[in-house]
Formats: structure tokens, C-alpha cells, sequence
């Protein structure tokens, strides 16, 4: 049984940082693509960053490019998301998802975690 279990989240200033965990489990992510979306309130599930289980090719969106960093530590099966320079925009439900490869180019994403609450004070 596939499991993700995100960790790390919390009340922060804004411009400061936090780092996301998600600690993956139950199969062989050799062909898969892992993730990070997040949800604010009353809006819809955003695609934030992602990263290859193997090769480690990054893509990120628009909005958190320069300020997150994606990765993953392949011995302890866990991947992280670093997020500086934070603001009110990036509070949020954070969760952390895996799928194919392929899947993964179309943004369907097959396994998720229970996400973690992010929020920034102004």
C-alpha cells in the first residue's frame, strides 16, 4: 500500500522560510514523478513543483520559481520542499503526490497525502 506522509508545516512570518517533508512508502518509484500541489482557501488545488523519483529533473510553476526548492534523499525515501522568501499568497494546504512518469506529464497524479497546513502572517 502506497503511503505519503507530509510533515513540516506551521505558522511563519512573512519573508521567512519553512521545509516541507513527505515521506513516501509501499512500492518501487523508479518510473514515477512526485510532487507538490497546495490549496488555499476557497480556491482550487495548484500545482507548485515536482520532481523525477530517479534522475532528479525539477519543474517548477511560475510563482514559486526561484523562491522553493524541490528535492528528494533517495536512502530515506523522503522528499522535501524548501520555500523561502514567503508571503501571504503561499498560505495554503500543502500536499505531496507520485504518479507514472508519464501520467505525470499530464498532471494525474495517482496517490496523495493528507497535506499540511502552511499559513504566513503579514
Amino acid at each position: 500500500q502506497v503511503q505519503l506522509v507530509e510533515s513540516g508545516g506551521g505558522l511563519v512570518q512573512s519573508g521567512g522560510s519553512l521545509t516541507l517533508s513527505c515521506a513516501v512508502s509501499g512500492r518501487d518509484f523508479t518510473d514515477y514523478t512526485m510532487a507538490w500541489f497546495r490549496q488555499a482557501p476557497g480556491k482550487g488545488r495548484e500545482y507548485v513543483a515536482a520532481i523525477t523519483w530517479i534522475g532528479h529533473t525539477t519543474y517548477y510553476t511560475n510563482s514559486v520559481k526561484g523562491r522553493f526548492t524541490i528535492s528528494r534523499d533517495y536512502a530515506k525515501s523522503t522528499m522535501y520542499l524548501r520555500m523561502n522568501s514567503l508571503n501571504a499568497e503561499d498560505t495554503a494546504v500543502y500536499y505531496c503526490a507520485a504518479t507514472d512518469n508519464l501520467k505525470a506529464a499530464k498532471l494525474d497524479f495517482d496517490y496523495w497525502g493528507q497535506g499540511t497546513q502552511v499559513t504566513v502572517s503579514s
